[in-house]
C-alpha cells in the first residue's frame, strides 16, 4: 500500500499502459482519475475499480479541457499528489517528408502540448503544497529512434528534455518529475508503430529486444508505482528505460 492517502490523474488511463498504471495505483492505495478521451472506456475502467476511481472526459490538447480536468479532481478530492502524463498517438510509418502535416500537429499536439498545459493547470497547485510528482510516459523511441517514426521520435526525446528541465525548475519547490521510457507494448498503440500487426513484423520489432518480449500494462504500472512512492523520494529528473533492453 506505497500509494495510501494519494491522489493521481492519469491521462490516456482508459486501455493501455495508462490502464495498467490505474489497475497498480488503486492497488496500492491510491485514488486515481481515469482522464481519457474515451468517456466510456473510461467509465468503464472505472466501475472495475470500485470507490478507487473517478473519471473523466478530457482532450488533453486543449487547454479549457485539461482545466476543467484539474477542476474536477480538485473538486473531488480538494488536493492532487500525482500527475500521470500518459496520453500519447503516433502516426503511422511513413518517410519523414510523407507525414502529413495534420498527423504531425496532432502528434504534437497529444504528446508535446499536453504537457505543456497540464503543468500549466497543475504545477502551482503543487508549488503552493510544496509537494508533488509528475511522471511523463516517454518512449526508448525517444532516445534509439526507430526508422519511419520520425516525428513520434521527435515528440518523445522532447518530452524526456521536457522532464529534465521540469524536474530542475521544481526541485526547490519540493516536485520530482520523471519520466518512463517503454518499449512497444501489447497496447492500441502497437499496430500503429508496426504500420501492420502481423507475425512477421512482431518478429521484427521483437528482435531489436534483448529479453524478447513487448512491454505489458504491468510492467508500466510496477515501474510508475515505484518513481511515484516515497521509496524515489531521492529520484528526480531521469527517464528510466523499461525496454527489455532494447537501448543497451
Amino acid at each position: 500500500m506505497r500509494l495510501t492517502g494519494k491522489t493521481a490523474i492519469v491521462t490516456g488511463g482508459a486501455s493501455g499502459f495508462g490502464a495498467g498504471i490505474v489497475r497498480k495505483f488503486t492497488s496500492e492505495g491510491a485514488r486515481v482519475m481515469i482522464a481519457d478521451l474515451n468517456r466510456e472506456g473510461a467509465q468503464s475502467l472505472v466501475e472495475q475499480m470500485g470507490d478507487h476511481a473517478i473519471a473523466c472526459h478530457v482532450d488533453v490538447a486543449n487547454g479549457d479541457s485539461v482545466g476543467a480536468m484539474v477542476a474536477q479532481a480538485m473538486k473531488e478530492w480538494g488536493h492532487i499528489d500525482i500527475l500521470i502524463n500518459n496520453a500519447g498517438i503516433t502516426h503511422l510509418p511513413a518517410a519523414m517528408e510523407e507525414v502529413t502535416e495534420e498527423d504531425f500537429d496532432q502528434v504534437l499536439a497529444v504528446n508535446v502540448k499536453s504537457v505543456y498545459l497540464t503543468a500549466r493547470a497543475i504545477v502551482p497547485h503543487m508549488k503552493e503544497r510544496a509537494t508533488g510528482t509528475i511522471l511523463n510516459i516517454a518512449s526508448t523511441a525517444g532516445v534509439s529512434p526507430r526508422p519511419r517514426l520520425n516525428w513520434y521520435n521527435a515528440s518523445k526525446g522532447w518530452m524526456i528534455t521536457a522532464t529534465k528541465a521540469m524536474a530542475v525548475e521544481l526541485a526547490p519547490h519540493g516536485v520530482r518529475v520523471n519520466a518512463l521510457n517503454p518499449v512497444a507494448g501489447e497496447t492500441p498503440l502497437l499496430k500503429s508503430f508496426m504500420g501492420e500487426d502481423t507475425p512477421e513484423m512482431r518478429a521484427k520489432f521483437l528482435a531489436t529486444i534483448p529479453l524478447g518480449r513487448f512491454s505489458t500494462p504491468q510492467d508500466m504500472g510496477n515501474a510508475a508505482c515505484f518513481l511515484c512512492s516515497e521509496e524515489a523520494s531521492m529520484i528526480t529528473g531521469i527517464a528510466m528505460e523499461v525496454d527489455g533492453g532494447r537501448c543497451i
